[in-house]
């Protein structure tokens, strides 16, 4: 523990190491495992959120050439990553409840499938010998199966790192996990531009991008073979998911915390939606390349990337999750702002790439870290329902704004600096847009700020375990697995 008053003693095995934890300053001790196994779990995990991030992703950052493959308008091509946005609002209870239900093993494999097999309907709807007025349909079937599989996969990495990780190390599972989705979203934002334009063949893209598809659903299908770790790794996880799913949703919906929570950094999963989705077309009416676009979406997560791994860390030896969570989101509302200014703007490349970056260091990388906050403030319910709701209110806010976004566009009166390829449609013009996403970003950064507020009751918990409960709840392999509902 970080008073300094616990010890932590490894023991070497083939298959395990052993961590004695002596909780509450030596007055609590409970025999506690992890398995080296879990980073083989933690890694495909990691190669299905990438995967389907990338998935996600395909066609933002060549919009405009996709509309022109497919024939279609670019509000369609939008709908191919919108379609992520509106099948997580349907299906993500079903899903949650799965994962919390069924457990971890059950969910990852069958998303592990719906990815694959949506990757491949892809590439089928674009072969020649599919009439015209399908190609749209299959691609869209395709990239539905990769939304239902998204639903099963974005909930995961909480679930994860409280079934198989020590309370040490958490934050840094969760953040390595949760990190693979801004991941796959760099590829996506350098390889699209990139591929179009060595090969300006879209099959080529989409075969690419459902090998790593298949290649996690081979090593899920086969290598995860446990629904739970024979013994628990922490105090607190032989109590977690033991509300029934109903009365967990009852018991979040009335825990004022975590609804502002839930609402305010839904608000800034979709910001973080429409400035990934939208990048290539704000970009584009003021003469920067796609190859620029991609760049600042990729300068943007390489920047998370980094932010988070430094945050888990941090917030694992300290556990100041509110404190870590208000500062980035305001810092985050200040890059926002940036950006929506220095993106109308000609020759600003420097000043826009900076703006990216400071959004992505500060933005992207706090979500792992807000999202291991709402288990915390709703400790004991389970882990996949608390993280999935906040992703619902994301995906719900990201189709309003999206929506909203696209309506406030104007057509451009001087469209003279355009690169947008538009096939005969009229250049847009993405100045208010950009300044509304900005303001609504600083509304939920303000109300977060002032209206949050919450005791980590999960950390409290493994505090003040008593010795018997540890003791009854890790007897043995089929007593720990029936406690988790897994």
């Amino acid at each position: 523990m970080d008073d300094g008053s616990s010890e932590t003693d490894l023991l070497v095995g083939s298959r395990t190491e052993g961590l004695r934890f002596h909780l509450n300053g030596g007055n609590i001790a409970a025999d506690l495992k992890v398995y080296k196994r879990r980073w083989f779990i933690l890694f495909v995990l990691c190669l299905l959120n990438c995967s389907n991030a990338v998935l996600w992703l395909t066609f933002a950052p060549v919009a405009d050439q996709t509309a022109q493959y497919l024939r279609v308008s670019l509000d369609l091509v939008n709908w191919l990553s919108l379609v992520y946005m509106v099948v997580a609002i349907f299906f993500s209870f079903i899903t949650t409840w799965m994962l919390d239900t069924l457990g971890l093993r059950f969910s990852l494999i069958l998303g592990s499938w719906l990815n694959m097999l949506g990757s491949i309907l892809r590439v089928v709807g674009i072969l020649s010998g599919i009439p015209q007025w399908a190609v749209f349909p299959m691609v869209m079937g395709g990239q539905t199966l990769c939304a239902l599989a998204q639903t099963l996969i974005i909930f995961s990495p909480t679930k994860l790192a409280a079934l198989w990780f020590p309370d040490d190390q958490r934050a840094t599972a969760n953040m390595i996990a949760s990190m693979a989705n801004p991941l796959g979203l760099l590829f996506a934002n350098i390889f699209s531009p990139m591929i179009i334009h060595y090969t300006n063949n879209l099959l080529m893209l989409l075969i690419i991008y459902a090998i790593p598809a298949t290649i996690a659903c081979f090593l899920a299908t086969v290598g995860i073979r446990e629904r739970v770790p024979p013994t628990p790794p922490s105090a607190s996880v032989v109590t977690s998911s033991t509300e029934p799913f109903l009365h967990g949703i009852k018991l979040l919906l009335k825990n004022k915390a975590y609804m502002i929570l839930l609402v305010c950094f839904g608000s800034g999963i979709g910001i973080f939606t429409c400035f990934s989705t939208l990048l290539e077309q704000i970009l584009c009416v003021k003469g920067y390349s796609n190859d620029f676009a991609g760049l600042c979406g990729a300068c943007s997560i390489v920047f998370g990337i980094v932010g988070a791994g430094i945050l888990g860390l941090y917030v694992d030896k300290t556990k100041q999750f509110t404190e870590v969570t208000k500062i980035n989101m305001c810092l985050t509302s200040l890059g926002c702002s940036a950006f929506a200014v220095v993106s109308q703007l000609k020759d600003m490349k420097v000043a826009i790439g900076a703006a990216c970056a400071w959004f992505g260091l500060f933005g992207f990388s706090v979500y792992p870290i807000a999202m291991e906050l709402g288990v915390e403030c709703s400790y004991p319910v389970g882990e996949a329902t608390s993280s999935g709701l906040i992703f619902i209110s994301g995906q719900i806010q990201s189709v309003i704004y999206m929506v909203l976004l696209q309506a406030l566009t104007k057509p451009l009166a001087d469209s003279t600096a355009s690169v947008c390829v538009t096939g005969g449609e009229a250049d847009l013009s993405w100045t208010v847009p950009v300044l509304v996403m900005a303001g609504l970003c600083a509304a939920g950064t303000c109300c977060f700020v002032l209206f949050f507020h919450t005791d980590y009751r999960r950390l409290r918990a493994e505090a003040t375990a008593s010795p018997q409960n540890v003791t009854d709840q890790t007897r043995g392999d089929d007593t720990w697995a029936n406690s988790t509902g897994a």
